[in-house]
């Protein structure tokens, strides 16, 4: 059993300890106490087969959305960690990353070397024990490394008030007024937006829906069975068609990773990612409709296994700009004449 499935199983069984079941004080324990945060220093960067990281985020991400959420943000964290030279030796004490990069009304910016605005949807605001954040220097974003300590009375996770992802208490963090020689930095001004590292990594939150999809399709099967409709027509099809959804969207995501996790990727390895992201969010949409129209109104009661999935993926799928992602893509696909000859011909 590798420590994703130990973590999983783990979440399975957690105390419903928060607004919305378990609270993410027990998801990150689950994931640093199976030891999946410290495997995350070899899995999160060129892992010897890029599947297991598939595997990893869609297996946590069908015990929990939130918990994959969290997940897959200490992953991105450990990336960048790796690729600009950041201290590793946290990561192997099962310490808990995280990278925030959406803006407040007030972007975060550089100002004669102090931190002005703020940060939203800081997902794992009341766990992470360490915190990169965004700041735009001029024109490009600046990647620094805080400790939770440092980021006392400046985190607000009581202020995520949604109706999916509630563990993850993305909140606020006010950066106003922070020295940044208080900060590691990692990198350069604009090594941030660097491909296929960038765009590149949007496949690993798709692989965490991957597993909300997988947990959705499970639960209409069970239910289906229970009541003698798993051999009615109808509801065959439904299942038929969630089984397809799943397994397309899992060998698109493989594709990417496999693309992309690997030392001699590209810019242009980023469009697989993207891609696979995109596909991934329209099977899931069919998986949401399938299972709606397979469990029909009972589902719907707050207290039936699906609800929380139901609230949670669709929440998660709108991150992050995916109009905006699929725009660019293909803009870039159409003016580069090698991207055109894969995709198009």
């Amino acid at each position: 059993m590798t420590a994703a499935e130990r973590a999983a199983r783990r979440i399975a069984g957690a105390p419903p300890d928060g607004p919305d079941g378990p609270s993410g004080h027990a998801l990150a324990a689950a994931l640093r106490d199976t030891g999946l945060l410290a495997d995350c220093e070899a899995l999160a960067h060129h892992p010897a087969d890029p599947r297991d990281l598939v595997h990893a985020l869609a297996v946590i991400g069908r015990a929990s959305l939130s918990a994959g959420r969290i997940l897959e943000g200490h992953v991105n964290a450990v990336k960048l960690l790796h690729l600009h030279g950041g201290p590793l030796e946290p990561i192997r004490d099962g310490k808990l990353h995280g990278i925030w990069g959406a803006d407040g009304p007030a972007p975060v910016r550089i100002e004669n070397g102090v931190l002005r605005g703020q940060k939203l949807f800081c997902s794992g605001s009341d766990v992470l024990d360490r915190i990169i954040v965004t700041a735009r220097q001029g024109d490009r974003p600046q990647l620094l490394l805080f400790t939770r300590d440092q980021l006392a009375d400046r985190l607000f996770p009581d202020e995520w008030q949604v109706s999916g992802m509630r563990a993850t208490a993305s909140g606020r963090c006010d950066l106003d007024g922070l020295a940044v020689a208080d900060a590691v930095p990692l990198g350069q001004p604009g090594d941030y937006l660097t491909e296929p590292h960038f765009h590149g990594g949007v496949w690993r939150y798709a692989a965490v829906h991957l597993g909300g999809m997988r947990a959705l399709m499970s639960i209409t099967a069970e239910q289906l069975q229970v009541r003698g409709q798993a051999d009615a027509p109808l509801q065959a099809m439904r299942l038929h068609r969630m089984v397809t959804a799943c397994e397309t969207a899992r060998l698109w995501l493989e594709q990417a990773a496999c693309a992309v996790e690997r030392p001699e990727a590209t810019a242009a390895d980023a469009e697989t990612a993207i891609l696979a992201r995109l596909k991934t969010a329209e099977e899931a949409a069919t998986v949401l409709s399938l299972a709606d129209q397979a469990l029909g109104a009972a589902s719907f009661a707050t207290r039936h296994p699906a609800d929380r999935i139901r609230r949670d993926l669709n929440f998660y799928l709108r991150q992050a700009d995916p109009d905006g992602l699929a725009m660019g893509s293909l803009a870039r696909t159409l003016a580069d004449q090698a991207l055109r000859a894969r995709w198009i011909g």
